[in-house]
């Protein structure tokens, strides 16, 4: 299986769904990983220093990244335009599953468009019918999912999974972004929100994600694990 997570800056994927990817890698998933800007505005390091910190994790990710240029940091746009961009990269990499950040507003107005840009392209990556993706080959992914960046929102995460087992290497992923650690302790942050996450439903660590489309099941039997247990 394929996962494609999507990130608006460099620091994202790793702050925000790194351990599910490190996870899935446990389980023989591929990774690939696609960043659409190199941190142009952050007060810290450079657009060249924090692609070559992207770089670093991604490798500790066991992934691969990609980095499109919509005009930098601060400048994502939501339009049809930057949609079919990543939607022809949905269909080079042919993913499974999709993660991207949540497409509500938060503390960046780049994490929410590219939330939106994500789920748009999702869909146009299987319309065959689309001019603009031609000769691409039409692509549906199996799910996507949403994941939040340094904050948590009002609502529970749809998917819950326990990460005690991968915290070493997220947090060695997560202190790659070293520009990243002068403005605030970003590292200790995550760890709270997963050790509070984590203690909710009885374990150590866990992340948390927000679905897309509803869960579907043959039956509710087939769900073998559950929170409820603390």
């Amino acid at each position: 299986m394929t996962i494609l997570a999507i990130g608006a800056h460099p620091d994202d994927i790793e702050f925000g769904c790194a351990p599910v990817i490190l996870k899935e890698a446990k389980r023989g998933t591929r990774a690939k990983l696609l960043v659409l800007s190199r941190g142009e505005a952050g007060s810290n390091g450079t657009p060249e220093s924090r692609e070559q910190e992207s770089r670093r994790a991604a490798e500790l990710l066991g992934g691969t990244v990609d980095f499109l240029d919509f005009g930098g940091d601060c400048h994502l746009e939501y339009s049809p335009a930057n949609a079919i961009r990543i939607a022809a990269e949905i269909r080079r990499a042919k993913p499974d599953i999709v993660l991207a950040p949540y497409p509500e507003e938060n503390q960046h107005p780049d994490h929410a468009v590219a939330g939106k840009l994500a789920r748009d392209a999702c869909r146009l990556a299987r319309y065959g019918g689309l001019n603009a993706l031609k000769p691409l080959a039409s692509h549906s992914i199996r799910s996507l999912y949403f994941y939040t960046i340094t904050q948590q929102f009002g609502r529970s995460p749809d998917v819950v999974k326990d990460i005690g087992d991968v915290m070493d290497e997220w947090e060695a992923a997560m202190n790659c972004h070293e520009s990243q650690m002068k403005s605030k302790g970003y590292v200790e942050l995550e760890k709270a929100k997963a050790r509070s996450l984590g203690l909710s439903i009885g374990v150590s660590y866990a992340a948390g994600l927000y679905a897309n489309d509803p869960l579907m099941l043959e039956s509710l039997s087939d769900i073998t694990l559950s929170s409820r247990h603390y």
